[in-house]
């Protein structure tokens, strides 16, 4: 409760920083949304040429798009600050952070809390919403509560990403491009269908870094969908068990990097 308190209180700090400026804050969040539109409208040009991508339709393709961007985009509003942390090693201000009565990784991921990334969070969901509209299922009970089960899991997996990613920073000191591989890299794999995908890759993100539980898997089930790797059914509903368990080894890994820190001994 402490670290929630102390969270919501740097972050409120920034957001009325931000909101200071309020035509300045509404232009800058209009032009994030158009940029990471971006993306969506690289998939509609590309179904301007095919009927399907991997066997997935422009519907279905949409759907995992938005699941694996809304979750992402709530992760990266939340704690995207934790990318950065490798230059308060190296500039010794992660120090600060120490002295203050305060759980460090609430105040590492609440630092400099910027909230124009909320223009990927709303895209995101746009295309979600517009996919749960066009999307050709038979909807069940199951299905619908898997939708926003799915979007919780999801942004609670790669919320320990980018905590891993931090404590893996804290250890090498300059490894930001590293982590943005398996976050930023990782939201712009889970938009296209697994089947596109090399079966080594898809192991990967399966059962090494479980990112496939983000989308690919549940939405597999939503889908009608055969599942990656020929998972058993029962693996759609495995995403909140994921995400605990990945929660738990990014707790580990961030008190082993807290534990290994040294300063930059000036």
């Amino acid at each position: 409760m402490d670290g929630l308190r102390a969270y919501g209180l740097i972050a409120g700090m920034w957001i009325r920083s931000s909101l200071a400026y309020r035509a300045s804050f509404a232009m800058t969040v209009l032009g994030n949304l158009l940029l990471s539109g971006l993306d969506f409208v690289a998939i509609l040009l590309m179904f301007s040429r095919v009927d399907s991508l991997g066997g997935y339709a422009l519907p279905e393709v949409a759907l995992l798009y938005g699941l694996s961007v809304t979750s992402f985009g709530l992760t990266d509003l939340m704690c995207n600050s934790l990318g950065q942390l490798g230059q308060r090693v190296r500039d010794g201000t992660l120090d600060t952070l120490f002295l203050r009565p305060a759980p460090v990784l609430a105040q590492a991921a609440a630092d400099r809390f910027a909230l124009r990334r909320v223009a990927r969070l709303t895209q995101g969901a746009l295309v979600l919403g517009y996919a749960l509209v066009a999307v050709d299922v038979d909807w069940t009970l199951l299905k619908v509560l898997l939708v926003p089960v799915m979007l919780v899991s999801g942004a609670v997996i790669f919320g320990a990403v980018f905590v891993a990613g931090a404590s893996f920073q804290i250890v090498v000191q300059d490894a930001a491009e590293v982590q943005s591989a398996f976050t930023y890299g990782g939201t712009t794999l889970l938009q296209y269908p697994p089947s596109v995908f090399g079966k080594d890759l898809v192991r990967g993100v399966t059962f090494v870094l479980p990112l496939a539980f983000v989308n690919w898997v549940p939405a597999a089930y939503v889908l009608g969908r055969p599942y990656p790797l020929g998972l058993p059914e029962g693996a759609a509903l495995a995403s909140p068990l994921v995400a605990v368990v990945c929660c738990a080894l990014a707790g580990l890994a961030w008190r082993g990097g807290l534990r290994s820190y040294r300063s930059t001994g000036s």
